[in-house]
């Protein structure tokens, strides 16, 4: 062995001070030392916080449950009395609620009924005026037929009815006949009739509905107007905003 192998061996592998006069560390404790160092990488870190956060989320939420918690640390009698009281006042509750619904359903079978009543007061009324046994008020005319000659006949009255029918009037007195669906004139030797009653002229015809549309039917060339002039009579009719049928029919 050579002089240099021997200083290889007493050098620092040995443990001899290095240049520096520290002790040398032996090549076994510094193996050693790196196998106990701590090594922590990214993945670790990030597992460690999302855990931290996770325990504080726990730990809030716990905190939060008792406090939300009114009745935990209440006695077993105080939570009977609780109960009992929630019970009797679910049960006024509910009292309450099947006697708003009883009170609903008078208050709708009273509309209902009401409602029904009205609906049965205007068919009366409606088919009243129509049969002609109920008095009758509203705008129309009034048409007054002079016959000086005597000579208007039934068929023209009953003309003179169904034109103001065609112009739509909804109620007819002729004189103090009330003119119904089944009206009829006839000649007589005292003179003309309607319905059995004897009219004399002039003859007055009471009409409620639009004034303007039965003056209008009434003139038109060659209308009923001018019919009757041709009989020598004389005709007048005066539009009201109120006409006052007073005259009804047997039921």
């Amino acid at each position: 062995m050579t002089g240099n192998e021997n200083e290889r061996e007493d050098g620092p592998a040995n443990g001899r001070p290095d240049a520096d006069g520290r002790p040398a560390e032996p090549p076994g404790l510094r193996g050693l030392a790196g196998l106990l160092r701590p090594r922590v990488s990214r993945g670790q870190l990030a597992g460690g916080l999302l855990s931290l956060l996770l325990g504080f989320a726990v730990v809030v939420q716990v905190e939060s449950t008792e406090r939300d918690t009114t009745f935990a640390t209440a006695r077993q009698d105080e939570l009977v009395g609780i109960l009992s009281d929630l019970g009797q006042r679910s049960e006024r509750l509910r009292g309450d609620v099947r006697e708003l619904e009883r009170t609903k359903a008078e208050l709708e079978r009273d509309a209902e009924g009401e409602t029904a009543l009205e609906e049965a007061r205007e068919r009366a009324a409606t088919y009243g005026l129509l049969a002609g046994t109920l008095p009758a008020e509203g705008p129309g005319i009034e048409m007054v037929i002079s016959d000086p000659g005597g000579g208007v006949k039934a068929i023209n009255l009953l003309d003179a009815l169904e034109e103001l029918r065609d112009a739509g009037a909804e109620v007819i007195q002729v004189d103090d006949v009330r003119a119904g669906v089944d009206t009829h004139f006839l000649d007589g030797p005292r003179g003309i009739r309607a319905d059995g009653e004897l009219l004399t002229a002039p003859y007055r015809f009471l009409a409620i509905g639009d004034p303007h549309t039965m003056t209008t039917a009434l003139n038109i060339p060659g209308g009923l107007v001018k019919t009757l002039q041709g009989t020598g009579a004389a005709v007048l009719i005066n539009p009201r905003a109120k006409v006052t049928v007073g005259a009804i029919r047997s039921p």
